[in-house]
């Protein structure tokens, strides 16, 4: 069974939520593909306004698995406020959530970064939300990022700040200003961690081969605009 794909070919928000909101009963899976939690997928459901940022758009649907796909990147801190937003509709998380092993995670370091290669452009800055996800595409295609599947290693923390450590280099190098306390951003980080952990990681590309030879149908749903 082919996969169908929903994408924004402008600027961004032509309503892309919206549109996979209604369209999710008719699929047996809604995963994301790629971009990171600057997208708001705004839709309402029950009456009840939602505004998802990384969380797949057919979460409130009984029957719709949502997979967080190896292309998207996730900051575990926003992941966890869409969590806590999501507790008092008491859905079953821990089977219709499922996040790929090669989904890369934005680390404190990565919107420290962002915002020192944004101010040292001065006029010529790019306009960038600052959420980090530039820098973590960066470490992506480089190679150095740090995983989903990465969490499941004794350790990942030191991966993590072996990281961290490179990433607070190249800060330097920038010589700009930038105030932060790091300790604090991080002990935010690894709770929020914690909480991503509780969910279900799987090796997404076979998941969602296994889903097309059983004929399930599939839609994959875009982020931000072309």
């Amino acid at each position: 069974m082919a996969v169908d794909l929903l994408l924004g070919l402008q600027w961004g928000d032509e309503g892309k939520g919206k549109i996979v909101d209604v369209l999710t009963k008719d699929y047996d899976i809604i995963a994301r593909f790629q971009g990171g939690p600057n997208a708001g997928h705004t839709l309402e459901f029950d009456g009840h306004k939602h505004v998802l940022h990384t969380i797949p758009s057919g979460i409130f649907h009984e029957t719709a698995i949502n997979l967080v796909g190896n292309g998207v990147v996730i900051d575990p801190v926003i992941f966890k406020k869409e969590l806590d937003n999501l507790e008092k509709f008491n859905l079953d998380l821990q089977s219709k959530l499922l996040i790929s092993r090669k989904a890369h995670i934005i680390l404190p370091t990565h919107r420290l970064l962002d915002a020192a290669s944004e101010a040292s452009k001065g006029k010529a800055k790019i306009g960038s939300t600052l959420k980090g996800i530039g820098p973590t595409y960066m470490d992506k295609t480089g190679r150095n990022g740090l995983r989903i599947g990465d969490l499941e290693l004794d350790g990942w923390k030191d991966k993590y700040r072996k990281l961290a450590d490179k990433h607070e280099a190249m800060i330097n190098f920038y010589n700009v200003d930038v105030q932060y306390d790091l300790a604090e951003l991080e002990t935010e980080f690894f709770k929020a961690v914690e909480v991503l952990k509780s969910l279900q990681f799987i090796d997404s590309e076979e998941y969602l081969f296994q889903a097309q030879k059983e004929g399930k149908s599939i839609l994959a749903e875009g982020a931000q605009g072309s």
